[in-house]
């Protein structure tokens, strides 16, 4: 499955709540650039076929994401956003887990005129 990419930097955030809830990490990583960072736990950066790796095994958990931007600041071809998010997940183990906070997102805008993530924090605050 394809996702439609966006020209507009403030969309990026109900896109990629849209794309992590198909499960699928292709759909997701068609949102990343190829150099792209994650910072899902905290001090472990991810790049690569690592982060594309740790996708596939958290979303294979089923996870179920919400996500509202509070802010954009857009700058050129760069563009910083301001999330709060919650996912819910059932663990490995079978128990229920909640996790949330409010990320940082750098965004790039490509060749093609469309935003991808360069940067991933969502435990940016």
């Amino acid at each position: 499955m394809a996702i439609e990419l966006t020209d507009d930097a403030t969309k990026m955030t109900e896109l990629y709540q849209k794309a992590f809830n198909t499960g699928d990490p292709n759909v997701v990583n068609q949102l990343y650039t190829d150099a792209a960072v994650t910072v899902w736990e905290p001090g472990n950066p991810k790049t690569g076929q690592e982060r594309k790796d740790a996708l596939a095994e958290f979303l294979a958990l089923k996870p179920t994401m919400n996500a509202k931007l509070r802010t954009a600041y857009v700058a050129g071809d760069a563009a910083l956003l301001v999330v709060d998010w919650t996912i819910d997940v059932t663990g490995p183990d079978g128990t229920e887990e909640h996790h949330e906070g409010v990320g940082n997102d750098v965004l790039r805008l490509g060749e093609d005129g469309k935003w991808r993530f360069a940067i991933d924090h969502p435990f940016g605050n």
